[in-house]
């Protein structure tokens, strides 16, 4: 049994603004909460059980003071002193509470985020982003032990008064009996400044966070919160939230997560669309680790200004679009979704930018690069030469990384020569040589797969899914599936995907045995394989009765994929009777995982010997 808590925030104004209540009044310009169905309120919905124990949390004791001198802990936890002239001194902050630590001690001053309110940029300094974190964590503490008592706020109107209180409850059933602590807050994140400082707070107030996207499906989201125990949810949707509010949990059922020297749990799903994504247990701890990763190889100076464009709930989105730049100590401008693609970089003037591939060709088929971005981090996805070869004929130098969610995103980076360290950098430059970051360890199996070792960055295993956990990550090394080489210079390039995930240019991954089961499905006895084209999903499809026209690959003796152009009467014939049978398949799938192209080849796929079809053999073709 349960009841609901739902709470409306108020935004959190510089020192010389007037505090605004979530939503400006008619005519004031876009609401400051970004919201897929135009909502009226910022909701926290808590469903409490009416089962269970577990003790309030205490929030981090941040210290706010406005001293010039960093004070900070370093890798051991010793505190250290520095008085350096840029924020990024190559220290290794310990989670969020040593971010913030340093932000209140060092030029607490200094812009930390950009964002828009009323249609305007604002900004808020470090001391102020300190301050709005502890504010928020006290909130959500309050909050949660409201819920334990039994009172709840329905909703307030503005930080000054409430418009209706008391109780209210699920199925008619006492508020008082309740005492369970909300122990699981699921973030619909939709990038606002609110939705930033509530998954700082919720961290180092204590919940397991999850952070969830907003533009999921329904039926994705609520699989996600069954399988992460999501007992509350904050987001700018009310209509959302209301129709999610019967699906939360009892919590997690061994109360609240432990805080250990391994950080606060943070879970992020696999970018899978099926029910293949798997939710990995980060923490706040390895994501900090992780832009510190960025900071070493890509350090960002005070003077920068980072786009944070990508979504939240992606983990190269959240570490490399948000704690990069705070790790660095430049200004974070906090975009405004994918309505204002068109706009933010002539709104936010930024000099970095980190994009998935797909992103970066919008930009820049649309010239909408402004002329002081200087680098663009890529990622989440295959990165063309083309692209590459368009950023910098616009004067902008590309960075390649390559990461996983299981390692809290980046492990290697290629590093352009105005970003090395060392004299005397030679001037050519391969951005598809990735050097390995600081806190990884990466070595190849006799295969040629990417083996992956650190601590630091490594995720606890999937939630709830111990044997999915022991098929990936074995004695402290994750086997992540791709497979890769090194050059002469002990760079790492990456050549392929060896495990059975089909990535899409936006990040998006595609569980190819459920695909192809599908599809296998409606081509009964058809000798087929799914590769990725032109940034799509293709059939490749073995018909000796339609000899194709490409020649052999001569590395591994594959049958060249044939050109999607060549229409000869056969091929279109055989296209249209596959695509009539297909058609119902392809429906059920989002339109950018729909098939692009129906291929041919006049030999059978290679298979090992299982019987499984080689997919980085039939990828390495030079016409693919």
């Amino acid at each position: 049994m349960s009841q609901i808590l739902c709470v409306q925030y108020t935004t959190i104004a510089a020192e010389n603004e007037p505090q605004q209540s979530g939503f400006g009044p008619a005519g004031s310009g876009r609401p400051f909460l970004a919201s897929r169905r135009a909502a009226f309120n910022a909701i926290l919905i808590m469903m409490v059980g009416l089962e269970g124990g577990g003790v309030p949390l205490k929030p981090a004791n941040i210290d706010i003071s406005s001293e010039q001198e960093t004070e900070h802990f370093d890798m051991e936890g010793n505190i250290t002193m520095h008085h350096s002239h840029t924020f990024h001194d190559q220290t290794k902050y310990i989670g969020f509470e040593g971010l913030l630590s340093a932000f209140a001690q060092k030029a607490p001053s200094r812009t930390a985020l950009l964002y828009e309110q009323h249609g305007k940029k604002s900004s808020l300094t470090r001391q102020e982003f300190v301050q709005a974190v502890h504010s928020r964590v006290r909130e959500l503490l309050d909050r949660q032990n409201s819920a334990v008592r039994g009172v709840m706020v329905a909703r307030e109107s503005s930080a000054e008064s409430v418009s209706e209180t008391g109780c209210r409850t699920a199925a008619g059933n006492s508020a008082a009996d309740s005492h369970k602590v909300p122990t699981c807050l699921g973030v619909l994140c939709d990038g606002s400044l609110s939705c930033v400082l509530t998954i700082f707070a919720s961290a180092l107030a204590g919940f397991q966070t999850v952070l969830l996207d907003e533009n999921a499906a329904e039926e994705l989201l609520v699989d996600q919160i069954r399988q992460t125990d999501i007992d509350c949810l904050w987001g700018s949707d009310e209509e959302l939230l209301e129709e999610l509010q019967p699906c939360l949990t009892a919590g997690i059922p061994d109360g609240c997560p432990p805080l250990s020297a391994s950080g606060r749990r943070i879970l992020f799903f696999t970018s899978g669309t099926t029910s293949s994504s798997k939710a990995v247990v980060l923490t706040d701890e390895s994501l900090m680790a992780a832009a510190y990763n960025g900071s070493c190889k890509l350090p960002l100076s005070e003077e920068d200004t980072l786009l944070c464009m990508l979504p939240l709930n992606h983990v190269f989105g959240f570490v490399c679009g948000l704690l990069w730049g705070m790790q660095c100590g430049c200004t974070v401008a906090l975009g405004r979704g994918a309505r204002y693609y068109t706009q933010d970089l002539s709104f936010y003037r930024p000099t970095a930018l980190s994009a998935v591939p797909m992103l970066l060709g919008f930009l820049l088929q649309h010239d909408l690069l402004n002329e002081e971005l200087k680098l663009v981090l890529a990622g989440a996805g295959d990165c063309p030469k083309a692209l590459l070869s368009a950023a910098s004929q616009k004067g902008i130098s590309v960075s390649f990384g390559y990461g996983l969610t299981e390692t809290s995103s980046g492990v290697a980076i290629s590093v352009p020569p105005a970003y090395r360290r060392e004299d005397g950098a030679a001037p050519f430059f391969d951005p598809y040589a990735l050097e390995v970051c600081p806190e990884n360890t990466v070595t190849l199996a006799d295969d040629g797969e990417i083996l992956v070792t650190g601590d630091s960055c490594m995720m606890k295993g999937y939630y709830k899914h111990p044997e999915a956990t022991a098929a990936v990550l074995r004695d402290g090394v994750l086997y992540t599936g791709d497979l890769g080489r090194w050059d002469e210079d002990g760079r790492l390039h990456i050549i392929g995907r060896k495990k059975e995930i089909l990535v899409l240019p936006d990040g998006t991954k595609i569980f190819l045995p459920e695909y192809e089961a599908r599809i296998a499905a409606a081509l009964p006895g058809a000798d087929f394989a799914v590769i990725l084209r032109d940034g799509k999903p293709a059939l490749l499809l073995f018909d000796p009765d339609l000899p194709s026209p490409a020649k052999k690959t001569p590395a591994t003796d594959t049958p060249g994929l044939p050109s999607q152009t060549e229409k000869s009467p056969a091929a279109e014939a055989a296209r249209a009777t596959i695509q009539s049978k297909l058609k119902a398949v392809m429906a059920g799938l989002p339109r950018g995982q729909q098939l692009g192209a129906i291929l041919f080849t006049d030999r059978p796929l290679p298979r090992t010997a299982t019987g499984k079809v080689k997919r980085w053999e039939l990828q390495q073709s030079p016409e693919s």
